[in-house]
């Protein structure tokens, strides 16, 4: 009898360590930094920054206005809600004739923003509303405000 309840408990205590293992999960693309090595300020385009590193999954509300790239990573552990460990938004912004003016990388340190690298040419760089609402409130939904519940 106790041989069979080891035969049962093993299987069970097995699948129970194996659930609380944590699962990283990846949402979104920010280019690293050798990407954006090759991106010459100045000198690129739309068209070649879409060539080198891709276009992003979201542009500037105004027409000519800068690309967005945002990624946020996540752990999920056992039964506990997901939680958000990092998050990261590469801006890069073109000038009237659709140059490269500026790249920024922006992430999220205690709730705020914070820029992390920059290559500009003006020196005036907007760090504008969108920009906090990106980092701010990606991930900040549930599956119900996506079907209207």
């Amino acid at each position: 009898m106790k041989v069979r309840a080891i035969w049962l408990g093993v299987p069970l205590l097995l699948f129970v360590l194996a659930s609380c293992s944590p699962v990283k999960r990846f949402h979104g693309y920010a280019p690293d930094d050798m990407q954006l090595a090759e991106i010459e300020v100045g000198r690129d385009t739309r068209e070649s920054v879409a060539e080198k590193i891709g276009r992003p999954g979201m542009t500037g509300v105004m027409e000519g206005s800068g690309w967005y790239y945002v990624q946020s990573d996540w752990i999920e552990r056992g039964w506990r809600a997901p939680e958000e460990v990092n998050r990261e938004v590469v801006a890069i912004s073109f000038d009237g004739s659709d140059r490269v003016t500026n790249i920024e990388r922006f992430g999220l340190e205690a709730g705020e923003v914070v820029p992390l690298s920059r290559r500009v040419t003006t020196p005036e760089t907007p760090t504008g509303a969108l920009l906090r609402q990106l980092l701010r409130n990606i991930g900040q939904f549930t599956p119900g405000q996506l079907i209207g519940n």
